[in-house]
């Protein structure tokens, strides 16, 4: 997340809320199979970095068996380009000596091709593409491999302005903000992929048209994120999250100090805030202590931060939550003050419901202090409830009333990209 923002709901959602083709001599092989050793390359790094420089349109670079130390960062800037591993667990850089670079691996070109290798201990983020037009990154992990802790890399995967971009088949382990973060972009995929003890598993951010499914986000402080900020390039909106399973997002919130991730609360499945046209459905949500779904205007993150983009619309709308299945969750929420919500509505043995809104609405477009029906917020799963805290009105009227949000809304269209 590029801003500042404070705690989640404030008051009740407060958070402390290279066989290197065609360039100089192959290299040596002499890396174990199984990564173990560190390859005896001397000069793999000045062969990569070289082949990186001088690629041309079409080129496939060839990262082979073995685990390769880079202590500087490597950077590509032409366009048409592939870097392709024997496998994520087999073509390994390691940059846990990194000494130079704020990145593993940045990015600034199109019709970008990244897949089967793996990416470790960076001292900054991970692999970021910035600004680039047709995308695909697959079968690539991104690791620290000491587990969560604040001094690792903010993001993991992390296209940034982009346009049709497809994360297939990743992994994202460990990141302090964001394991697969995808923010200001339009058009894309992330499916097949899992998230594990980062601070957000997967997060969409200010972006226009995205299918988030088939993933695995599990152990992350946040499971999945859909939000949108101020100040950034464009709003967000049109995001389908669906047959993800969205398990024990219960990890101790690890973000550096300040770090607007540092907001999300322990426990959170799936956590919208400000953002519309939000389709949440066949997921299988278990075990989220906090709640498995959280809806929130960015009122709730602003901590009273005035919005200096006066064009910002800072309201959730549009969202639509169905045929969901839910196993245990918002048995232990986060903070003290959800912990005395939870515990003043519903005991000390009792769970918040499957959804917590914040309860604010646009007086603008309201009609009698509700939306209008194609902006509600709807829920269909049977069997579960929404908890409206009433954060406008001082949460005077926590409530459960479902009248407003037995609905249904349109479905999106599938988003569809240029390439498979």
């Amino acid at each position: 997340m590029k801003t500042n923002a404070g705690s989640i709901v404030a008051g009740f959602f407060v958070v402390g809320l290279v066989g290197l083709s065609g360039c100089g001599e192959p290299v040596d092989k002499a890396a174990s199979a199984d990564g173990s050793n560190v390859a005896a390359v001397a000069d793999f790094q000045k062969q990569l970095r070289t082949q990186l420089i001088m690629a041309k349109t079409g080129d496939v670079i060839e990262i082979p068996k073995g685990r390769f130390e880079i202590t500087r960062g490597l950077s590509l800037k032409v366009d048409g380009v592939t870097i392709r591993g024997a496998g994520m667990a087999e073509s390994v850089l390691t940059f846990k000596q990194q000494t130079q670079g704020a990145e593993g691996l940045i990015v600034t070109a199109d019709d970008i091709v990244l897949e089967g290798f793996a990416v470790e201990d960076t001292k900054g983020d991970a692999i970021k593409i910035n600004e680039c037009r047709n995308l695909v990154i697959r079968e690539v992990r991104v690791e620290w491999t000491a587990g969560p802790d604040e001094g690792n890399g903010a993001y993991g995967l992390y296209p940034v302005q982009c346009e049709n971009v497809l994360i297939d088949g990743a992994v994202a382990i460990g990141a302090s903000d964001a394991g697969i973060y995808v923010g200001q972009s339009r058009n894309v995929v992330v499916k097949n992929s899992r998230a594990a003890y980062n601070v957000a598993g997967i997060e969409i951010e200010n972006t226009i048209d995205a299918d988030v499914f088939d993933n695995v986000a599990e152990n992350n402080t946040g499971g999945i994120l859909v939000f949108n900020l101020p100040g950034l390039s464009q709003r967000g909106e049109r995001t389908r999250v669906f047959r993800n399973r969205i398990v024990s997002n219960n990890t101790d919130n690890f973000a550096p100090e300040g770090s607007i991730v540092g907001g999300v609360p322990v426990g959170s499945g799936v956590l919208i805030n400000a953002n519309d046209h939000v389709h949440i459905f066949d997921n299988e949500f278990e075990h989220n202590d906090t709640a498995n779904v959280i809806v929130s205007s960015y009122f709730s993150t602003a901590d009273g931060a005035e919005i200096k983009n006066k064009t910002f619309d800072p309201y959730a709308e549009a969202i639509y939550i169905h045929d969901n299945s839910y196993v245990g969750g918002g048995e232990s929420p986060d903070t003290l003050e959800l912990k005395t919500l939870k515990l003043a509505m519903y005991g000390l043995d009792g769970r918040f419901p499957d959804v917590i809104w914040d309860g604010y609405i646009n007086p603008a477009v309201a009609d009698e202090g509700k939306l209008p029906a194609t902006l509600a917020i709807c829920l269909q799963d049977a069997q579960s409830k929404m908890l409206n805290v009433d954060a406008p009105n001082g949460y005077n009227n926590p409530n459960e009333d479902m009248a407003n949000h037995r609905c249904e809304l349109a479905p999106l269209k599938p988003v569809e990209l240029p390439f498979g």
